[in-house]
């Protein structure tokens, strides 16, 4: 009599018991097949953390890599802490430093760069004298007062003139600061509001740059003032760091001039600490500090 064998109990068992078994063996295949790949992702992942974090040092301190690798211990510990303007990006043209041959500076358009509050391009003829300035910074804290170096940073003294007189930093809030392995004050982006509606990740700038000046000997000392910039020569824009204590920088950042008054403002603000650790040891200060009004004028 012909038709299908009709299973017993006991085919029946054999057949759920191989089918258990080769359900184990799939299960163990995927769980391998998952450990490799995990292992390999977590390989890649540590690859790119480190390489990451290797360019992220040169990037955020600027200037060339192979001085970045010469660099002192401590300069290099603090590489991710370093002030860098991310609204500047490499322009289609190199900015030029100051010809004295015909007393004008190379503003180029930073068509690449981040958020810009556009107030058009400083004036190219500049004077070195006088040989300095003064800049005062008029804050909610008080006044932070900088003899600015004129004779020796003409470009960059030039566009801070020419930006305080469009009333460019007026209502800004700077918006890093270091700690006490890297004792600075990032200010100078404009669309870090002091009302924390808008900016304060450093990415606003004027929409051009300059090269960097003055950087003969330079030392990021207390009381000194210096010019923000990314990796890329040529690419100071709008801001600036207030340094309170030493850093150990490479000479890759303009010192345009030195704090005369206000560094007890700087320590209050240190002190207060900062808002988020952003991983580098730096974040929003606790104080907020808000410019509120910058003027430049000649000294004798």
């Amino acid at each position: 009599m012909g038709g299908k064998a009709v299973a017993t109990g006991k085919d029946r068992q054999k057949q759920l018991a191989r089918e258990h078994h080769e359900r184990q063996l799939q299960r163990r295949i995927e769980r391998e097949q998952k450990a490799k790949r995990t292992a390999i992702i977590g390989s890649t992942v540590g690859v790119v953390v480190v390489v990451g974090g290797i360019v992220a040092a040169v990037a955020l301190l600027g200037g060339d890599p192979a001085k970045e690798a010469a660099a002192t211990p401590t300069a290099s510990a603090q590489d991710t802490s370093a002030p860098q303007d991310t609204a500047s990006a490499s322009p289609a043209a190199q900015a030029k430093p100051y010809d004295p041959k015909t007393g004008t500076c190379g503003y180029v358009a930073d068509t690449a760069g981040g958020n810009v509050k556009n107030v058009g391009m400083p004036p190219a003829k500049v004077s070195l004298k006088p040989a300095t300035k003064t800049m005062t910074l008029k804050t909610n804290l008080g006044d932070i007062e900088v003899t600015l170096d004129n004779a020796k940073a003409p470009c960059t003294v030039n566009s801070l003139a020419f930006l305080a007189k469009k009333n460019y930093y007026d209502g800004s809030k700077c918006h890093r600061l270091g700690s006490d392995k890297f004792p600075m004050l990032q200010c100078g982006d404009p669309t870090a509001k002091a009302d924390g509606k808008s900016g304060g990740d450093g990415t606003g700038g004027p929409g051009y740059v300059m090269a960097e000046e003055n950087l003969q000997g330079a030392a990021y000392k207390r009381g000194v003032m210096a010019m923000a910039k990314t990796q890329a020569p040529g690419s100071t824009g709008s801001q600036f760091f207030l340094v309170y204590g030493d850093i150990g920088l490479t000479p890759d950042y303009t010192p345009v001039g030195t704090i005369t008054k206000g560094l007890d403002i700087l320590d209050k603000v240190n002190k207060a600490g900062v808002i988020g650790d952003a991983g580098d040891g730096t974040g929003a200060p606790k104080e907020t500090v808000e410019i509120k009004d910058v003027t430049i004028a000649g000294k004798s």
